[in-house]
């Protein structure tokens, strides 16, 4: 995965002198909008080789809200400014520096809080031998992960038990067979809001 390692700081580099007048835009905006609080969200994921690191978002909640790790649809904490930056996927803007300095990727898993990474038992914790990314086959198969969780009764419990663990299965399957051209096939599909053809289903 050298190709891989290469791609992702460079264009890490480039994405972030490039896109710099966006994330000005956003951080004044973060500042007007949603006084009170830090215009970047901070907070501890697993990284590879379950190595925690701080990954950092531009803020879309309010600020000391205590909700759960798995987030609504339609949620307060939430605030109406941080729906639009989490639809477009401007809040995670700010992982371009984490993909720089070598803690994400631009395609891999997404990086999971302690205890979710806890929960990956036998074969499963290969997953962990990849670098988490900023999107991937199970990020755009579950791109409104947020949508589909409002609408069941007990969002934590689907996500428990549907939602993570086909995502593991997924992202066990990009370990398996990685593939640099599908990576940039799905950073294009990211970007453009498309679907693709990956392991016989449409993510």
């Amino acid at each position: 995965m050298v190709l891989k390692f290469i791609f992702d700081r460079v264009m890490a580099l480039v994405g972030l002198l490039v896109l710099w007048p966006v994330l000005l835009v956003v951080a004044v905006l973060i500042r007007v909008k949603m006084p009170g609080g830090p215009v970047i969200f901070k907070q501890k994921r697993v990284g590879r080789n379950g190595k925690l690191f701080t990954m950092y978002k531009f803020r879309s909640m309010t600020v000391g809200h205590g909700g759960s790790s798995v987030s609504v649809a339609g949620e307060s904490r939430i605030t109406p400014l941080g729906a639009k930056l989490r639809h477009y996927k401007l809040d995670e803007l700010p992982e371009l520096w984490n993909v720089l300095i070598g803690d994400m990727s631009f395609v891999g898993p997404r990086p999971d809080v302690p205890g979710y990474a806890d929960m990956l038992q036998g074969s499963a914790r290969e997953v962990l031998k990849l670098r988490p990314g900023i999107t991937g086959p199970a990020s755009l198969k579950y791109r409104d992960e947020e949508d589909i969780l409002a609408e069941q009764p007990d969002p934590q419990r689907y996500n428990d038990e549907v939602i993570f663990p086909d995502k593991v299965r997924i992202n066990l399957y990009y370990l398996h067979h990685y593939s640099f051209i599908k990576d940039i096939e799905m950073i294009f599909c990211t970007v453009l809001g498309r679907r693709m053809r990956y392991d016989n289903e449409i993510i």
